[in-house]
């Protein structure tokens, strides 16, 4: 569930780092030739003219790693991929099919990509041929719903730490998660895994076998990998802890901005839309797709349900899920009882049954939501002090209220997306776990918006430091101002990761020493400049968030109630019998979502748009 509706184009704007994705650039060599199981690919020496990264990286584009899962392997299992004569030939484009967006990296209009979108990157050192590097996995974000491979360079990360770093593409949105009879239930299970419906999640664990079979070729050990994601790639890291599938096939593990949401069966098909929270179960959107037919699902065969699904054109699929209003809920990651363990992610974390026992790394950022809310006409205003030929000045309507809902909604994402994570594994038996909080906020102020009051340390700020390469759309000079402050946290932020990987504590570059979390102090690190890089532990609570809430004499009864909702349907399982109950019942008759769909309406009545851009 989103919060307050914002644009699509800005939801996903910092989760991805806001890099458009650039043609590969470099000189092609023999040397850099490597066959494996998928084709040949022909790597190109990095031409940056940056001194972190000269002529030291060689990188290799659009390497399948698994069979396209098109026609009747859609909402199957990825299949592998066994074709070692082919010449693998970099694409145009290997995205996946999602809503198009310059700021989610699929450039276009409405729905593109492909289904046939397995495809992997390799970056790794100049002198990869005679050495075993560290493999670091990274599985982008997007909400599961949009985002690519190729927005990511991680160049100055391998040159610096010499890492090899694997980024890979995987099936989104329902195309990458489904539940229905008329697929699984006619499934035969040859395979092992066709009556899964994380398909998405499988992708990752494909290519996560393809690594161990082929990275040796890329100077990667095997046996040394780390899995690193953003947002939903966060999210996923944890889903790959909580599987019975994904054993064995990666050593280490950050998640950066993750959470634990997972629906059940039930819930993601959604039966005659019995459970009013969920909006776009698959139940409902084949209704759509059979609403200018003769028949009902009810009056159809399974067979000829399932031909309608397997049938129907990828993009008009995805499309009928972003018809209806922001507010929808549409089911993704499920306890399908193969992929993920029915009882969900948070429970499967903390059951000893499936813990891979990995040292993990898992953090929060100070000021996540105000990705969704810096520019959202609710809490924002626009004037123009000078002329309309300018951009507008956007400023705080109500400073306290805005800061309230900035403070209460990115807190309670450390609590319960990164807390209760690292609780739940302390209880399975992991030893090795870290927390922290991405506190970096040193921007620069602007005449038209004051980036550090609003922006901060806000979701998907932080990629660019594990990256290297700061990129932030038009306003990359104010978030990311150049000077020794960014240079601090790229280091700082660079050698824990990089630390990592290798093997070491992920203190071992810093001058403190990080505790290991546990979840009775729940210690935990301030991501920040030097002079602000400190230690601390977590005393807040959910519990205290809420009565905080309670007490607050400047929001008013709906926008409590907003509040409130937003805080306890995001990150964590939707708790609506919570939100029933808070504070004396006071929000039981509320509808949250009718308030938020009220509001949408009225900005776009007004002003065209919910957002200030």
């Amino acid at each position: 569930m989103k919060p307050i509706p914002i644009a699509f184009t800005l939801l996903f704007a910092s989760a991805c780092g806001l890099m458009t994705p650039e043609p590969p650039a470099g000189q092609d060599s023999a040397q850099f030739t490597i066959a494996t199981s998928t084709g040949t690919t022909q790597g190109r020496l990095n031409a940056s003219a940056d001194p972190q990264v000269g002529a030291e990286v060689v990188s290799w584009f659009d390497i399948p790693y698994a069979q396209p899962p098109v026609g009747d392997l859609r909402w199957r299992a990825p299949r592998p991929l066994v074709a070692p004569d082919q010449v693998i030939v970099e694409r145009d484009d290997t995205s996946c099919v999602q809503i198009a967006s310059k700021y989610g990296g699929a450039e276009g209009n409405g729905v593109v990509g492909s289904e046939d979108c397995l495809y992997l990157d390799i970056r790794a050192p100049k002198d990869f041929a005679s050495k075993q590097y560290p493999v670091m996995v990274w599985i982008h974000g997007g909400g599961n719903t949009t985002g690519l491979k190729d927005y990511y360079d991680y160049s100055k990360l391998v040159a610096s730490k010499e890492v090899v770093v694997v980024a890979i593409n995987y099936r989104l949105g329902a195309l990458g998660w489904f539940t229905h009879p008329a697929i699984q239930g006619l499934q035969g299970d040859q395979y092992g895994q066709d009556k899964a419906t994380n398909f998405g999640h499988l992708d990752i664990i494909q290519s996560l076998k393809w690594v161990r079979d082929n990275i040796a070729g890329f100077g990667g050990d095997a046996n040394n990998v780390t899995l690193f994601g953003e947002s939903a790639g966060g999210h996923n890291v944890y889903a790959l802890l909580a599987s019975p599938l994904s054993k064995g096939l990666f050593h280490r593990a950050i998640a950066q901005s993750g959470y634990t949401v997972t629906n059940s069966l039930d819930n993601s098909y959604n039966l005659n839309g019995g459970n009013s929270f969920v909006t776009r179960g698959s139940w409902q959107v084949t209704e759509d797709i059979l609403a200018d037919s003769d028949s009902t699902q009810a009056e159809l065969s399974p067979q000829a349900l399932r031909e309608t699904l397997k049938s129907i054109d990828a993009r008009e699929f995805i499309a009928l899920y972003h018809e209806s209003s922001d507010a929808d809920y549409t089911p993704l990651s499920t306890g399908d009882g193969v992929v993920i363990p029915k009882a969900g992610i948070a429970a499967a974390l903390a059951d000893s049954q499936y813990a891979k026992n990995v040292p993990l790394i898992s953090g929060a950022n100070k000021d996540e939501v105000a990705l969704w809310f810096a520019m959202h006409r609710y809490f924002m205003q626009t004037s123009y002090p000078l002329t309309k030929l300018l951009p507008p000045r956007i400023t705080i309507k109500d400073p306290d209220l805005y800061k309230l809902w900035i403070r209460t909604r990115s807190h309670a994402w450390k609590l319960r997306g990164v807390d209760e994570p690292l609780s739940g594994l302390q209880r399975a038996g992991y030893s090795e776990l870290y927390s922290y909080r991405f506190d970096w906020d040193d921007q620069k102020k602007s005449f038209f918006i004051d980036f550090p009051s609003i922006f901060g340390a806000a979701h998907g700020t932080d990629i660019s430091f594990v990256t290297g390469d700061f990129k932030y759309g038009p306003v990359t000079s104010y978030i990311y101002p150049e000077g020794e402050e960014r240079d601090q946290m790229q280091r700082t932020v660079m050698n824990i990761w990089g630390d990592f990987a290798h093997g070491k504590a992920p203190d071992s570059s810093l001058d403190l020493t990080w505790p290991r979390y546990n979840s009775e102090q729940k210690p935990y690190l301030h991501l920040d400049r030097d002079i602000d890089l400190r230690l601390d532990s977590e005393t807040g609570s959910l519990e205290a968030l809420l009565a905080a809430v309670a007490a607050n004499e400047n929001a008013s009864h709906s926008e409590k109630c907003l509040l409130v909702w937003e805080t306890l349907i995001n990150i964590g399982n939707p708790d609506i019998p919570r939100y029933q109950a808070w504070n004396q019942a006071q929000c039981q008759e509320f509808d949250a979502r009718a308030e938020q769909r009220r509001i949408a309406a009225e900005l776009m009545t007004e002003f065209g748009s919910t957002t200030v851009l």
